[in-house]
C-alpha cells in the first residue's frame, strides 16, 4: 500500500519537479530508494531531460546504491542519445501578390487587351478610351431630294489615323472589368455601362487623318441609332466573377482598326449621346 501510494505522489508531483530540474544520477538513485518500480523509472527517465555521470566511477557509484541493470541500462543509452536540435518555427506564407497580367487578379475598372511578349509570356494591356471628335451627317442632299427615303447618316471621327493599342494577334482576347452598377464613374462616365453586351465591336473606316464609324440614320420618319451590321463582328462573354468578363471574338480578325462602341444617352443636356470607344488596330502579318 504505502509503495502504491509513494507512485501515486510520483506521478502527480515528479513531472512539476523535473520541470524545474534535469535528472542525474542522484535523482536515479532517489527514486530507487523510494521503491518505484524498474519500468516506471525507466520510463521517467526515457522521457525527460538528464545530465548523467555514465564514467565507470558514476556506473559503479549508481549499481552500488542498488539501481538495477534495466534502469543503469536506460541511463547509459539516454546519456548516450543525441540532444534534440531546437526546431526553427516555419514563418506563415507570404500573401501572393496580384499579378496585374492574371485576369483573375482585381483590376482597375477597363477594357483590357492580353498580349504576348517576345518571350512568350501574357501581358494585358490597358486601353484608352479614344476621343471622339463628334458626330457629323452625310448624305443630306440625297434625303432631301428623295424626301427622306434616302437616309441621311451619322457618323463619328476618331482622331488619328491609326489606334495607339495594337496586337498581331487575329484573334486577340479582351478583359473588361465593369464599376458596381450603382457606383458612379463607369465606362461611360455614368453608372450605364455595366455589362459586354452593351457594347458593339466595330470595323472603322480607315481616312487619312481619322477613322469613322456609323451610329445613326435620318430618314422622312426622324431619326434613329445604330451600328452598320455590315461593319459589326461578332463576340462572345464569360462571366468570370461579378463585374468581371471575359470577351472572345467569333471570328479572325483582318488587318485593320477596330473598336469596341456603346453610346449612352444623358437627360438634360442640349447633346445627350455620349460615344465611348476603345479601339484597337491589328497589324496584318
Amino acid at each position: 500500500m504505502r509503495k502504491n501510494i509513494l507512485a501515486v505522489f510520483f506521478l502527480v508531483f515528479c513531472p512539476l519537479l523535473i520541470a524545474q530540474q534535469a535528472l542525474n544520477n542522484d535523482s536515479v538513485i532517489k527514486l530507487t530508494k523510494a521503491g518505484l518500480s524498474d519500468d516506471l523509472i525507466v520510463s521517467t527517465v526515457n522521457s525527460q531531460a538528464g545530465a548523467y555521470d555514465t564514467s565507470t566511477d558514476g556506473l559503479i557509484a549508481l549499481k552500488t546504491a542498488g539501481v538495477s541493470d534495466k534502469v543503469v541500462a536506460a541511463v547509459v543509452a539516454k546519456a548516450a542519445a543525441p540532444a534534440p536540435s531546437a526546431v526553427a518555427p516555419v514563418p506563415p506564407p507570404a500573401p501572393a501578390a496580384d499579378d496585374p497580367d492574371d485576369p483573375a487578379s482585381p483590376h482597375d475598372p477597363g477594357v483590357y487587351l492580353m498580349t504576348t511578349t517576345p518571350d512568350g509570356k501574357r501581358k494585358m494591356v490597358y486601353m484608352d478610351r479614344a476621343n471622339v471628335a463628334g458626330a457629323k451627317t452625310s448624305n443630306m442632299m440625297g434625303a432631301a431630294f428623295s424626301y427622306g427615303i434616302a437616309k441621311a447618316k451619322v457618323k463619328i471621327d476618331i482622331p488619328g489615323a491609326r489606334a495607339n493599342t495594337r496586337t498581331t494577334d487575329t484573334n486577340p482576347v479582351f478583359y473588361m472589368y465593369f464599376p458596381p452598377a450603382l457606383s458612379l464613374g463607369g465606362l461611360g462616365g455614368t453608372d450605364v455601362i455595366t455589362s459586354p453586351s452593351q457594347f458593339s465591336l466595330l470595323t472603322l473606316e480607315d481616312k487619312k487623318d481619322h477613322r469613322e464609324t456609323l451610329v445613326g440614320k435620318i430618314g422622312m420618319n426622324g431619326a434613329n441609332t445604330g451600328v452598320d451590321e455590315k461593319k459589326t463582328l461578332a463576340f462572345t462573354t464569360q462571366r468570370m466573377r461579378p463585374q468581371a468578363y471575359k470577351v472572345t471574338l467569333s471570328e479572325s480578325l483582318k488587318g485593320g482598326e477596330y473598336t469596341f462602341f456603346a453610346m449612352t444617352h444623358v437627360s438634360g443636356t442640349q447633346n445627350g449621346d455620349t460615344y465611348i470607344v476603345y479601339d484597337f488596330g491589328v497589324d496584318g502579318r
